[in-house]
């Protein structure tokens, strides 16, 4: 008989399971560092540069405006010392760094003065909640380890200017910077630096239990105009720009006190309005006005575990997919943007490496992803309810979800229950051990349930060296018994020399119905080297000399896919990256393809061959971003391509980013070219109220799009959006763009729509 979940059973248990330790106040350990020091000081160090901070209580709340005047930044001593990274391993920072960790009853707060010798260099060009550009500023960043496991993380980063990024780190590699909580940031400007105040409750974290404790904590400063990376305790220089994750190096936290217990619930409703325009439905429609409520529920069920709950879940507000060029046979993927997902994806994640550098394209499957999730074939799908429980339990970190989808005609969608069990036991001191369990019912099919598990491991066995290995199977109706998918992969990152190593096997009837497959039925070996010097001339901070070979057959033997790469990577000091890489292909196609509409490559085996070559205008610069040109031969003839991805700043708080990628190929079965244009433009009023409008041009989809959003988040955890967007089809307007034969006249609308929406965060 199978298996069979529902909400009520997986909830049922796993709250009874949660709740077996609440209430439970915790017991401080030992602490795994220097001893504490002894008030009046606040730091004390090992000599291999291992520390322990105390916390200092204060009297009263602390004002948060940025400015270090209170007098407790007088009366107490601050951290200091700060440790580079990079670009000398274990050297005193360059420029001081004063940091000072306070404490009431309701928040934690962490303040800085960030001193710099040349403060007209200082980069800060970045506003906007959660964007990676805030990492491309000058920027000081928080981490609290709050289980003290050394795995796990809440990360604050702020920048000069007063943008905010916050993130969940799941076992020192699964890094989500899609986690908001509510908390409060200011800066300010001194004549030698800038100084920061982070204030965040204890209601926004999540932590063992009330009363003393004992945290991990580390803080990064990155100074741009140098490209110094410094912590408070050293860091490896072969975790680069991911040192900050290194959870396990981080120094411990003392004298805090956590208020002993609190509901922690929190209500989240919305309003929405909205006028439609679909002219590609069945039948089709115009200037259709429309509304709806709904609201999310977050439940501290203990101090580590959360439930989640969402009634009438919306998305109106998530920015539209940014487009792609597809050249090949295989599935492109398109990351989650929807919220509700986005938060606890860590635990959710199965057999999946982070950690540092880049990897390879690994075409591996994807067990759980949220995108099959109220989505079906790029049309939204209504969900009723769902549900979530993600959180630690001791050792374990525990996911559930099981979410409700509606009938959709439109899209010949049947009403879906989906559920994802995911449990995971750290293992030895950095590892851990983990299974999963998905279920689909009805299957895509319409004929029972698909089912799938498996069970995963990431083994950390030193510091550079790192094993990750996972085997899943699925049951679906009506496909056959080869449905298993398994990998064993070996990463050796050190700063000078890197190896890595995998085997996969995918076989045809392996189906994660909630998961993700860019390829079908394969067997892969991979394999490559890194040598990575440090010459220290010319400007260059470092090379990266890379080699690698990938094989892939299916699961008969027949080889498909051979790829050889060779590449060598330039890190300038001032923060560019010159890249060359050259690549030996083979591709065998067991079917014919259609690599353009009406152009068709037969079933044959191709050898092809390319050269990249890439240029990095680093952060610093007004024009900054990635160009690109690559030429070669490909499958029966050859390719040429150009791009250019990057941010132009023309004030301060205004900015561009385009997007462009032009191909031209010419094969025997024909000739075509494709362009990718897009265009972002940025206004950022404060770091809480930004307007972004992005423009993009496929003509490889025949598609132009617009999508206009203003975000003002009034106050901490609640939002206005309010959003414009369009579709058009160029295939009947634009003319010339890809021949005379292309349509005439202004593109041709296809939808449209325009959606307030707002939502209240009210907390208990």
């Amino acid at each position: 008989m199978k298996t069979r979940l529902c909400l009520s059973s997986i909830l049922a248990s796993s709250l009874f399971f949660a709740r077996e330790t609440w209430p439970v106040p915790f017991q401080e350990a030992p602490i795994d560092g220097p001893d504490a020091p002894a008030p009046p000081e606040v730091i004390t160090r090992s000599d291999d540069g291992d520390a322990t901070l105390r916390a200092v209580r204060l009297d009263s709340p602390l004002v948060v405006d940025g400015v270090l005047d209170e007098a407790v930044y007088r009366t107490t001593k601050a951290v200091s010392g700060f440790i580079q990274q990079d670009p000398h391993e274990g050297q005193p920072a360059t420029e001081e760094t004063e940091l000072w960790v306070l404490f009431d009853d309701e928040h934690i707060y962490v303040s800085a003065r960030c001193w710099d010798s040349r403060p007209e260099l200082i980069v800060a060009n970045e506003m906007r909640r959660d964007n990676v550009g805030l990492y491309e500023n000058d920027n000081f960043a928080v981490l609290f380890d709050t289980f003290h496991d050394g795995r796990n993380a809440f990360i604050f980063h702020i920048n000069p200017l007063g943008g905010l990024f916050d993130a969940q780190l799941v076992d020192e590699n699964l890094f989500n910077r899609d986690w908001n909580t509510v908390w409060e940031a200011k800066t300010g400007r001194f004549e030698d630096g800038w100084t920061l105040e982070i204030r965040v409750p204890f209601k926004s974290l999540r932590y063992k239990g009330g009363g003393p404790q004992i945290w991990g904590i580390n803080a990064r400063r990155i100074v741009r105009s140098k490209n110094e990376f410094t912590h408070i305790t050293p860091i490896p220089a072969s975790y680069g720009t991911q040192g900050l994750l290194k959870v396990s190096s981080a120094a411990t936290l003392v004298g805090l006190e956590t208020p002993a217990s609190s509901r922690n619930l929190e209500v989240k409703p919305y309003v929405r309005g909205d006028v439609t325009t679909n002219l590609e439905a069945d039948p089709p429609y115009s200037n259709d006005v429309d509304g709806d409520v709904g609201f999310d529920v977050k439940y501290g069920v203990t101090r580590g575990v959360t439930f989640d709950f969402t009634y009438n879940t919306d998305f109106a507000q998530v920015e539209v997919d940014e487009q792609q060029v597809n050249l090949t046979r295989f599935n492109l993927f398109y990351p989650e943007k929807r919220e509700f997902f986005l938060e606890g994806q860590g635990i959710f994640n199965f057999g999946i490496e982070g950690g540092r550098g880049a990897l390879p394209p690994d075409n591996a499957p994807v067990v759980f992803f949220s995108r099959k999730v109220g989505l079906e074939e790029s049309q939204a799908i209504p969900i009723v309810a769902g549900g979530r429980l993600s959180g630690r339990v001791g050792d374990y970190s525990l996911g559930l979800l099981q979410i409700r989808t509606d009938d959709f005609a439109p899209a010949e969608a049947l009403a879906t229950d989906f559920s994802v069990l995911r449990l995971k036991r750290d293992v030895f001191e950095r590892s851990n051990v983990g299974v999963i369990l998905t279920r689909r019912a009805p299957s895509s099919g319409g004929d029972g349930d698909n089912l799938v598990y498996g069970l995963d491991t990431d083994l950390n066995l030193a510091q550079d060296l790192r094993v990750n290995a996972f085997w899943a199977r699925s049951d679906t109706p009506g496909l056959g018994t080869d449905d298993q998918a398994y990998r064993a992969r070996m990463n050796f990152a050190s700063d000078r020399y890197g190896v890595q190593l995998e085997r996969m096997v995918v076989e045809d009837d392996f189906n994660p119905e909630i998961g993700f497959l860019s390829r079908e039925n394969f067997e892969r070996g991979f394999a490559l080297l890194r040598f990575s010097p440090r010459p220290g001339i010319w400007g260059i901070r470092k090379a990266s000399f890379n080699g690698s070979f990938d094989y892939i057959t299916d699961t008969a033997g027949t080889l498909e896919t051979r790829i050889g790469k060779a590449s060598a990577l330039l890190d300038y000091e001032n923060s560019d990256q010159m890249e060359i890489t050259y690549s030996r292909n083979l591709e065998y196609l067991p079917e014919p393809f259609e690599i353009y509409p009406g152009i068709v490559l037969p079933i044959a085996t191709y050898e092809f061959s390319d050269v990249r070559y890439r240029y990095k205008l680093g952060p610093h610069r007004r024009v900054s971003g990635d160009l690109f040109y690559q030429i070669g031969s490909f499958y029966s003839g050859d390719r040429t391509a150009v791009g250019y991805r990057g941010r132009i700043e023309i004030l301060t708080r205004l900015s561009l980013e385009p997007g462009l990628e032009f191909n031209w190929v010419n094969l025997e079965e024909g000739d075509f070219s494709t362009s990718l244009v897009t265009a972002r433009v940025n206004h950022m009023m404060s770091p809480r109220l930004f307007l972004s409008a992005l423009g993009q041009y496929n003509s490889a989809a025949d598609s132009l799009e617009t999508n206009v959003r203003l975000r003002w988040e009034f106050q901490p955890g609640s939002d206005l959006y309010v959003v414009y967007t369009d579709g058009r089809d160029t295939m009947n307007g634009l003319s010339g763009l890809e021949g005379p034969d292309r349509g005439s006249g202004f593109p041709e609308l296809l939808n449209r729509s325009f959606v307030v929406k707002l939502t209240r965060l009210f907390r208990f």
